[in-house]
């Protein structure tokens, strides 16, 4: 915990012009079921350890972050062992589902009422 992304991924976000220098793993709090509205999950393995530490009054939604992408991808693939294309196609994937995010908050506020 603590550490910083690859040093692959953030050459290929600095390439986007994505600075992820600032960006630090932390492990999940109990209290962040309740601050935040999403929690995704890149994979099934995740997704399951949300489930199994999810509090049954959690309002977030839990998911996974492909789901966002509108394709049939679910998972977000690992390309640590591969090379450096692997950490491109991860970015697009990426790229993709935040869009996706975006425009399901922006629903989710529109239909709230004034």
């Amino acid at each position: 915990m603590g550490k910083s992304p690859d040093p692959r991924t953030r050459e290929a976000a600095l390439k986007r012009g994505i600075d992820l220098s600032g960006l630090r793993a932390r492990q999940l709090a109990a209290d962040d079921f309740l601050r935040f509205d999403y929690l995704l999950a890149m994979d099934q393995a995740n997704l399951a350890a949300l489930h199994e530490q999810r509090p049954a009054d959690c309002p977030a939604h839990v998911g996974l972050f492909l789901d966002f992408a509108g394709h049939a991808e679910r998972e977000v693939p690992d390309p640590y062992y591969g090379g450096e294309q692997g950490f491109d196609e991860v970015l697009d994937l990426v790229d993709v589902a935040s869009r996706g995010l975006v425009e399901d908050i922006r629903r989710r506020l529109e239909a709230q009422p004034s």
